[in-house]
């Protein structure tokens, strides 16, 4: 189910921990990228690669929010809605996620480009309302930057 280079990049990350459970964090991570989601098969290979029980591999992976349990957009958008991302006009932003790229929280768009995951908090108090796309960091965000972000992710 891995790659060849996942495999092999596998090995190299079990060698840096003392033993399998410890390597399951970034194991589990590569699954996710590999295959875009931590799915049933997912998890039974990292839990066959390493030889850790298939509920341990399940229970470290549904634990974390870094990771995703079901198919998501090529491009994850995290949007913080709490208070002050909330007070400088996050449900403003989520609203018009909505509207012009037909994203629900939750949700991806209908072309896959997007998935909207909506963040308890991402740190950037003063420099909000911020989110993630992907690993980039945006902030002081608006409608029309927004929309000039996710420009190029298309």
């Amino acid at each position: 189910m891995f790659s060849e280079t996942a495999k092999k990049e596998l090995e190299e990350i079990r060698l840096k921990y003392p033993n399998a459970r410890a390597a399951l964090l970034p194991a589990l991570y590569l699954a996710q990228r590999e295959f875009g989601w931590l799915s049933p098969e997912a998890y039974e290979a990292v839990s066959s690669l390493l030889g850790v029980p298939k509920a341990i591999t399940r229970g470290v992976g549904t634990f974390y929010a870094m990771y995703k349990h079901k198919p998501m957009g090529r491009n994850i958008v995290q949007l913080c809605t709490n208070v002050s991302c909330m007070i400088l006009g996050a449900e403003r932003l989520v609203d018009f996620l909505k509207i012009k790229y037909g994203l629900e929280p939750g949700g991806t768009s209908p072309d896959g480009q997007f998935s909207l995951v909506i963040m308890e908090c991402i740190g950037a108090c003063g420099t909000a309302p911020a989110m993630l796309v992907n690993d980039d960091f945006y902030e002081n965000l608006t409608e029309k930057y927004i929309e000039e972000i996710l420009e190029k992710y298309k």
